[in-house]
């Protein structure tokens, strides 16, 4: 109980956080509220004047004038609802990207990103679903208030004695929504969890139809998938009987007004209302109040019931984030593994499994294997991107995980490029002031052998579109700027795949000749070769030695180093 109550109070404080970062643009937005609601005002005045001033005295140019002057408040109000629109999605944007970071920091803090990736995109999903709500509830709720405000205020000043009539089973019906709300969420909640739980048994289902139909388990899985099918129904049925409230609180606050109005007309009349007046009255009630409730009740009781249960689910999902954990700069940069052994899933086997490693420091190790055999989790583990479920993988004697970043640097197959001038993509993971950055950026760039895509691009100062440049182009630009950060550790997870041999061999020898710790996850026999030592990796099995003698006393390694080509991958 009390974690629900902490998971309610957690989203109750991501909402008002993104209302309340930034009070000037709040301000612009209730500035065009205010002008988009002077219709509301308007239209009960423009009425009953160009009634009782107008038509009612043969004078049809008055009472046209007052109905061209509501058609202008209509086209103000338009230009003013565009801007509400574009304000009210500037607010929602920065709500998204304080989910989106609650989520992968939540899950990066959980253990690492590799496991909970499809957790992390169907948060994504969530997230999007959460912003969409946040802009209509916050929409839906300020049209309401701005409007009842501008109703009041205009009956007020037309016609008092029929507020009486108008403003208490408006209240009612308001109140009797708002009373629903609570049981409307939980029936929301309850039928999202039933949708889903009837979702992943029929996908577990499908997926196993043979060996279901194998095992004679039939009637088992049909009668638990009828009751999975019953309970979604269920819950359905019982989200449409509260859903009923809704309808009946739009009855009382919209349309019993209409009704208290046009019974107590004699007595309006007899007060001296004109039925210009009540006209008037009548078209406040009809066209704003009752429409503007119409939108609250289907705002609120949509995309608010949405924004809470996805905001729930979110909160649950990716618990609050802690204080950061202090980063560590290791003074040697050696590698040592101990007894780790890592899974993709509780229920998963292991990719790696009580694995024992030393790299020295200034080694250069290979790391092959076939499709699967976990080079790349090994990677991953090395960098710290993932955390063992058991045993120790430190550098320089501190945990991976922990390491600051500006003491590894991991570069996966698919090199990241983003739009940007070509400079900003090589010194983005940053550089030590140096009075000669160009000179180092030139010495970078000829090690690794990118002088001629920096000249085809255009220099340094060239923008950079990722979508035009081919896979071996981001592949250098990501290499240079690798070779440009002071990180003694360089682990290149099939970095070169793209490029041809040479290229490849020109690049891994320059970080052989860089200093540090080198780890290549090779794409050929050539890197495995250039390398000190070689780490075969076979399942959970792996064996360390050179090249001579791993062909010796290993048949899968000769058997791979016989199918390996030189020819490069496109």
């Amino acid at each position: 109980m009390k974690a629900l109550v902490r998971r309610r109070q957690a989203a109750r404080g991501v909402f008002w956080r993104a209302l309340g970062r930034e009070p000037r643009r709040l301000a612009a937005i209730g500035f065009w509220s205010v002008l988009e609601a002077a219709p509301a005002f308007l239209i009960g005045h423009a009425v009953a004047r160009a009634i009782e001033d107008g038509f009612a005295r043969a004078e049809p140019a008055t009472g046209l004038a007052w109905l061209a002057a509501l058609g202008v408040a209509w086209l103000v109000g338009a230009v003013a609802a565009r801007q509400v629109v574009l304000g009210v999605a500037a607010v929602a944007e920065p709500f998204r990207d304080d989910l989106l970071t609650h989520v992968v920091e939540g899950t990066l803090n959980r253990g690492g990103a590799g496991r909970d990736s499809a957790a992390v995109a169907r948060a994504t999903l969530q997230v999007e679903l959460a912003r969409d709500a946040f802009a209509a509830v916050v929409t839906t709720v300020r049209g309401f208030v701005f409007t009842v405000a501008g109703v009041v205020l205009g009956l007020a000043t037309l016609a008092p004695q029929a507020l009486a009539l108008v403003l208490p089973p408006f209240a009612a019906g308001l109140g009797l929504f708002l009373a629903s709300l609570p049981a409307l969420a939980r029936g929301q909640r309850a039928f999202l969890l039933a949708d889903e739980r009837l979702a992943d048994e029929m996908t577990a289902t499908a997926g196993g139809l043979r060996d279901i139909e194998a095992c004679g388990l039939r009637e088992p899985v049909a009668a638990r998938l009828d009751r999975q099918v019953r309970a979604q129904a269920a819950a359905a049925r019982a989200l449409a009987r509260v859903t009923a409230a809704r309808t009946a609180a739009l009855a009382v606050g919209g349309w019993l007004p209409v009704v208290l109005v046009l019974a107590g007309t004699p007595r309006l009349l007899d007060a001296g209302l004109g039925p210009g007046v009540i006209a008037g009255t009548l078209a406040y009630v009809t066209q704003s109040l009752a429409p503007a409730l119409g939108g609250l009740v289907q705002g609120l009781g949509v995309s608010g019931i949405r924004l809470a249960a996805t905001l729930g689910r979110i909160v649950a999902s990716a618990p609050p984030i802690g204080p950061p954990r202090p980063r560590i700069r290791p003074s040697t940069c050696d590698v040592r593994l101990s007894a780790v052994t890592f899974a993709y899933g509780p229920h998963s086997a292991p990719v790696v499994d009580r694995l024992d490693l030393a790299i020295p420091e200034g080694d250069h190790l290979a790391v092959v294997g076939p499709s699967g055999a976990g080079k790349s989790t090994l990677a991953a583990l090395v960098s710290g991107m993932l955390r063992p479920d058991t045993g120790e993988a430190l550098v320089g004697g501190v945990p991976a995980d922990r390491l600051d970043p500006a003491a590894r640097v991991l570069i996966p197959q698919e090199a990241y490029v983003f739009r940007g001038t070509l400079m900003e993509n090589l010194i983005a993971l940053g550089t030590p002031d140096a009075p000669d950055l160009a000179g180092k950026l030139d010495e970078a760039v000829a090690a690794v052998g990118a002088r001629e895509l920096v000249d085809e691009l255009g220099g340094y100062e060239a923008r950079l579109d990722p979508a035009a440049l081919s896979a071996g182009q981001r592949q250098l630009i990501a290499l240079v700027r690798a070779y440009l950060t002071p990180a003694p550790l360089v682990i290149l997870d099939e970095a070169t795949c793209h490029l041809d041999p040479a290229a490849e061999a020109r690049a891994e020898t320059a970080f052989a000749r860089r200093g540090g710790t080198l780890v290549v996850v090779a794409h050929r026999l050539t890197s495995a070769l250039r390398a000190r030592r070689i780490l075969l990796m076979d399942g959970t099995r792996v064996t360390i030695g050179t090249h001579d003698e791993l062909i010796r006393t290993s048949p899968l390694y000769a058997d791979l180093a016989g199918h390996w080509h030189p020819e490069p991958v496109s």
